[in-house]
């Protein structure tokens, strides 16, 4: 039985989540459609626009995506403290961004100290409601398919499905299944041998931050054919996101940052994610060959200690990033924490769908702990 997204999301255990949706009949509409010539590629840039924009205004992170032909995908980490920090007034503007507001609210926002006790009690919980819609990952996710479909519909004059269905999640609940999810999202061009590295993996969140790093870190310096292939590709999104604006009559939207990485284990969760950004660019740069060649292979001695910290062997973490999505079920993670997590959300009666995969997060000597 199809559980409700609020049975399947417990910020108190995490608020790391992997979220991915698929084309209806798994179509080509967000690519080549091989049954017409038509390319669709321009879709891929509106997904990426429409996911920055929501990070701005939800107070929700995107710490990796991918973009594909027929599905994306998007690992998300949710901040409820910072939404509950925000002010009425500024909860109010931020919902006001994405959809129409409410005639006393707007009353309030022009003018406070008109309003009676019990009219603005009427606002506050009005707002209230509003502010946990801004950090719930089912109006995060429903605001970006609604958008797409809507374009997509309005481009081809036709009306219909344009998504399966309501997105899957998984619940990330440690620091393991939160870099084996991400790399496993930045690697899906490389592992569906559409593209051969990162430099070239448009649409995925690897190329934005290995764009980002290039950017801040070479100025004035002369830059390798990599890079100036990256940066090509990267202003050729760029390029579609303006034609989004002028075609569709949007504004040129703000839109928020990655969210960052920490060298420091220790560092709260809420402010970056607990790994340098040079260990994860040589670790999944490192792993994207092993899986382009399809050797079998190892890991050069030099990037493992993010692993071993992690108490994930290699063998064990290719195996990973190749078959995330399908060797776990709602949640990911040390064994502990997922029965702990099922038991939470009642997910005993169907406790298959929460541990399927226990065994495959970490190595043997994990397991035990």
């Amino acid at each position: 039985m199809t559980q409700s997204r609020q049975q399947q999301v417990s910020l108190d255990d995490t608020p790391f989540y992997h979220c991915y949706v698929r084309c209806v009949r798994k179509a080509f509409l967000c690519g080549s459609d091989k049954a017409t010539g038509e390319n669709f590629d321009h879709r891929k840039q509106w997904i990426v626009s429409r996911l920055k924009f929501l990070s701005y205004v939800y107070a929700i992170d995107v710490c990796a995506y991918a973009v594909m032909d027929n599905h994306y995908h998007v690992v998300l980490h949710v901040d409820k403290q910072r939404a509950l920090d925000w002010s009425y007034s500024e909860v109010a503007e931020r919902w006001m961004q994405l959809y129409n507001g409410d005639i006393l609210v707007d009353r309030w926002l022009a003018n406070p100290s008109a309003m009676s006790e019990a009219e603005e009690e009427a606002v506050f919980k009005r707002i209230d409601i509003w502010r946990e819609r801004l950090y719930e990952l089912g109006w995060f996710m429903r605001g970006i398919n609604e958008t797409i479909a809507r374009m997509a519909n309005k481009e081809e004059n036709c009306h219909g499905r344009f998504w399966e269905g309501r997105f899957k999640s998984q619940a990330l609940l440690d620091e393991a299944a939160v870099l084996s999810c991400m790399a496993y999202v930045d690697l899906n061009p490389i592992r569906a041998a559409k593209e051969d590295d990162t430099f070239t993996s448009d649409f995925t969140s690897i190329q934005q931050r290995l764009f980002d790093f290039t950017q801040s870190n070479k100025k004035g310096k002369r830059k390798s054919e990599s890079e100036k292939t990256l940066i090509s590709r990267v202003n050729h999104q760029k390029t579609i996101e303006q034609e989004i604006n002028h075609n569709f009559k949007l504004n040129d939207l703000p839109n928020a940052s990655l969210m960052p990485f920490s060298g420091s284990s220790k560092t709260n969760i809420h402010t970056a994610l607990p790994f340098t950004q040079a260990d994860y660019f040589h670790l999944v740069d490192a792993t994207g060959k092993i899986i382009r060649e399809d050797k079998r292979g190892f890991i050069p001695a030099h990037y493992p200690p993010i692993l071993q910290r992690l108490g994930i062997d290699q063998k064990t973490w290719l195996q990973n990033v190749t078959r995330f999505e399908k060797r776990f079920g709602r949640a990911a993670g040390k064994v502990n924490k997922v029965l702990e997590y099922a038991k939470r959300l009642k997910g005993k009666g169907n406790i298959g769908l929460w541990c399927k995969g226990l065994n495959k997060m970490y190595c043997h000597s994990e397991l035990s702990h």
